[in-house]
């Protein structure tokens, strides 16, 4: 059990410091372009809002991986209060196996766009850099899902069978707020 929650604590710190360069790759290639467009010396790149949008989608959709593994994903939890812990738990783990089909469309259907249609084009600012980069985000998104949504299924059903689970779920606002929380 440790050796799979070490692999996890990896996984998500390998995924977090990703999202952080990413993050620094287009603070500077935004601050390139602005320092373009009002600085006379420094030339005014065509091409940095491609790559700006193409980094913004990649942490993107590498960050709602790692809101997976937090639990902290939008929830609807209303009726939470008023339902049996065990049909909450059920309906954990089907939302689990949704999220996790979901994951794997992801991989499946994003490599063949990736392969295909951005296998085909080029930036136009960038005409030696392939399109594929730009749908790349999805099947990989698609594998850190599946990664920790395993995870969370795994919990579920442990919580499920009343056994002890080792990544607890971020409190909902609810519960924050009932806590005397933030």
């Amino acid at each position: 059990m440790q050796k799979l929650k070490a692999f996890y604590d990896w996984m998500y710190k390998i995924t977090m410091f990703l999202c952080k360069l990413l993050l620094i790759a287009d603070i500077l290639v935004v601050s390139f372009t602005v320092l373009g467009r009002y600085v006379s010396f420094i030339p005014d790149p065509t091409w940095t809002e491609e790559i700006t949008l193409t980094l913004m989608s990649y942490m993107a959709v590498l960050s709602g991986a790692l809101a997976i593994r937090r639990g902290a994903h939008i929830r609807m939890t209303s009726f939470d209060r008023y339902l049996p812990k065990k049909l909450i738990h059920v309906l954990d783990i089907l939302a689990d196996v949704c999220v996790l089909a979901l994951g794997i469309i992801m991989i499946v259907e994003g490599f063949k766009y990736a392969d295909g249609i951005g296998g085909k084009g080029f930036y136009p600012s960038l005409p030696w850099l392939s399109k594929r980069y730009m749908y790349l985000p999805i099947p990989i998104a698609g594998i850190a899902m599946v990664i920790f949504e395993l995870e969370s299924l795994f919990n579920n059903i442990l919580r499920l069978l009343g056994k002890k689970v080792y990544v607890e779920k971020e409190a909902s606002l609810e519960e924050q707020v009932a806590e005397g929380g933030n």
